[in-house]
């Protein structure tokens, strides 16, 4: 049996088997619902269930909500079958605290019984994804955006940034934007993100984001319960944000200056290898615009050597940008798991969670 691959976002949770030229078998929701059985049978007032997010900004915050999840991907998603379990590789976002990494180890080891564990930060998975070792990783998460350097494979953790907002950041703007066009109508946080999905995009440079200000083409949107709105210059807002954080009240940078200050701190030696094997990946990435508006403030940018972005392989699946970190990380499940570099149940027996600062890094 295959290694199975998991990456677990604050969004999605993407796992399959580690068949790097296929997407992942399940693409599932991480929210969840905690179902309410206590309590009178016939009080109204009260919900039937509560929504649990066991994710918060990359990082995992309800271990027990986890566990459930896991449980559900792993034997009735992927069939792995009680007494039975196989090997496993997980993600690790940027900066995983050394505690989130062990209480990992210790739920699969001690919970699941697994025979084999190993995990890779996202950063180097998602360059492995388009068959590279060194560059770097704009991962545009729905918490976070990490902006990591990878040098031979391994993290950069110096020059690397992590900023505290992302995809979900992004829809609660746009919530308010179109509330202010559509002050009629209240709109639900699940409709604006899947309007988000669907008209999202980038203006070409700020200039022609300032023109769209002014003048926009309006289309009518159907929400679910049959109340229509309009939409205009809010689709430029949230492209617009990456590359203006004042637009959220952030005081920041954009996003290619953000990735160039970041180069910068690196040994000049390396600058242009990691500028010219820039990856960006996460579910934002894919919005209409956003790579041809990257290029461009690279373009325009004060950087000797510009930011380019890698395609990836023509045989990769499509969207790959969605979740190339899973892809690299069935691409790694291929080598670490064969060449027994991965933890083993007798090394977790013996050493104890702390195992995995030893030999997954």
């Amino acid at each position: 049996m295959e290694a199975a691959v998991v990456d677990v976002g604050s969004k999605l949770v993407k796992a399959g088997f580690a068949i790097p030229d296929q997407t992942p078998a399940m693409i599932i929701p991480t929210q969840m619902k905690q179902m309410l059985d206590d309590g009178p049978v016939n009080d109204n007032s009260l919900p039937d269930s509560v929504t649990v997010h066991p994710v918060l900004r990359g990082f995992i915050r309800d271990w027990d909500a986890i566990e459930d999840l896991l449980h559900y991907v792993l034997y009735t998603g992927l069939g792995w079958e009680i007494g039975n379990e196989g090997q496993i590789l997980f993600t690790d976002p940027l900066s995983t605290p050394k505690a989130n990494k062990e209480q990992l180890v210790q739920l699969m080891f001690e919970t699941f019984n697994i025979s084999g564990f190993y995990a890779s930060e996202q950063a180097v998975l998602s360059l492995y994804a388009v068959g590279r070792i060194s560059g770097c990783t704009v991962d545009i998460g729905h918490g976070k955006i990490d902006i990591a350097p990878v040098i031979e494979g391994a993290v950069h953790h110096i020059a690397s940034r992590r900023f505290e907002f992302g995809g979900i950041d992004l829809t609660n703007f746009l919530a308010q934007e179109l509330g202010k066009s559509n002050q009629q109508v209240n709109i639900s946080l699940s409709d604006v993100e899947k309007i988000k999905e669907q008209y999202s995009c980038c203006a070409e440079d700020e200039l022609a984001y300032q023109k769209i200000q002014y003048s926009c083409p309006v289309e009518k949107h159907i929400l679910p319960d049959g109340q229509v709105i309009t939409i205009g210059r809010e689709r430029y807002t949230v492209g617009e944000a990456l590359f203006q954080p004042s637009l959220l009240g952030l005081e920041a940078h954009g996003i290619v200056d953000q990735l160039i200050r970041a180069i910068s701190t690196v040994s000049s030696d390396n600058q242009r290898q990691l500028l010219e094997n820039t990856v960006v990946c996460g579910g934002t990435s894919s919005m209409t615009g956003f790579e041809e508006r990257f290029q461009k403030e690279s373009i325009l940018s004060s950087s000797a050597v510009q930011p380019t972005l890698v395609k990836p392989p023509e045989y990769m699946p499509e969207n790959l940008t969605m979740y190339s970190a899973w892809v690299g990380g069935a691409i790694l499940a291929k080598v670490v798991f064969p060449q027994n570099q991965h933890i083993t149940k007798a090394d977790y027996d013996e050493t104890g969670p702390s195992i995995v600062h030893r030999k997954c890094f």
